[in-house]
């Protein structure tokens, strides 16, 4: 083995994955099962039934286990904890568990946005919350430092503010800070905390990629979830020990890095403290005739599509 192959190993190390049954969630914990990993598998009940995804996870000669469960509810992210415990400790959280419930703002139910904030924002503070707490308690009892790696999933519709999400959105927005908030406060334990927003074709994304093209023999799918996996295999492993609190947008042979934000202008009062009528001037000439889709939704990053 090479130390690069080596550096992507993941022979030892526990993993557990939300939302694994089917899609995105199931290429990564197939994905991580073929890098070593022994890996916990969450989905709910209905869902585990009819997924081949623990026969996938040993036909890679990893161990695999199942724990049913809403990822929204605090009982589920303990028992996976728990179970990952039991297979040697916890290491790796790849957070996918996600729902979408599609309404223009003016038309969204309170249920829309409930559940779909329980689904994607909740379940991912759970789970990252109580890693966070096993990981700063493992770290204490040993040399202050852990393995952890948490690969969060958000989505360029909370950059964007896609009409018609507005819960989606706010979520993957939240996703976004929480993966953040996490680097900063896990990093000294050994932890590494980043997000992706992936672009693949699964059963939720398919009014927006349709179904998969035909294909010629070698040729592989721009937006199969493939190409998301080896991203999460690399934040995954030893390899990503540099890379914290990043953002990545994944799909197809292309890996983006998202940069923070800019300040695209300052505007500062003459006196100290502005006057309401010179801010209102100031700010008026600023924006007249200004193109009104250029303001803080980064949709320009959305306009490559495969």
């Amino acid at each position: 083995m090479t130390s690069l192959q080596s550096a992507n190993d993941l022979s030892g190390l526990v993993a557990v994955v939300t939302g694994a049954a089917a899609g995105l969630g199931r290429a990564e914990a197939i994905g991580l099962a073929q890098a070593g990993a022994t890996v916990v598998v969450n989905d709910i009940d209905t869902a585990l039934n009819a997924s081949d995804v623990l026969d996938e996870i040993g036909a890679a000669g990893s161990k695999g286990i199942a724990v049913a469960g809403d990822i929204s509810r605090r009982a589920t992210a303990d028992e996976l904890i728990l179970a990952a415990e039991g297979l040697g400790g916890l290491n790796i959280v790849v957070n996918n568990a996600g729902i979408t419930r599609d309404r223009m703002l003016f038309n969204m139910s309170d249920e829309d946005w409930d559940a779909v904030i329980a689904v994607h924002l909740r379940g991912h503070f759970l789970l990252t919350r109580n890693a966070a707490t096993y990981w700063r308690a493992k770290a204490k009892q040993g040399d202050g430092t852990v393995y952890g790696r948490i690969v969060n999933t958000s989505s360029e519709a909370g950059l964007s503010g896609p009409v018609g999400q507005a819960n989606y959105g706010a979520a993957k927005a939240g996703i976004t800070s929480l993966t953040l908030s996490a680097a900063r406060a896990l990093e000294r334990y050994g932890v590494r905390s980043n997000a992706i927003c992936p672009r693949a074709r699964t059963a939720m994304t398919a009014d927006v990629f349709g179904d998969a093209p035909e294909l010629a023999d070698g040729e592989i799918d721009g937006l199969s979830p493939d190409h998301v996996v080896t991203l999460v295999r690399f934040l995954a492993s030893p390899a990503s020990d540099e890379v914290n609190g990043q953002l990545f947008i994944v799909y197809g042979p292309t890996v983006t890095l998202v940069a923070a934000p800019t300040a695209e202008c300052h505007f500062s009062a003459v006196s100290g403290a502005w006057d309401p009528a010179e801010l209102s001037a100031t700010l008026g000439d600023y924006f007249a005739g200004r193109d009104p889709e250029v303001g803080f939704s980064a949709s320009a990053l959305m306009a490559s599509r495969d």
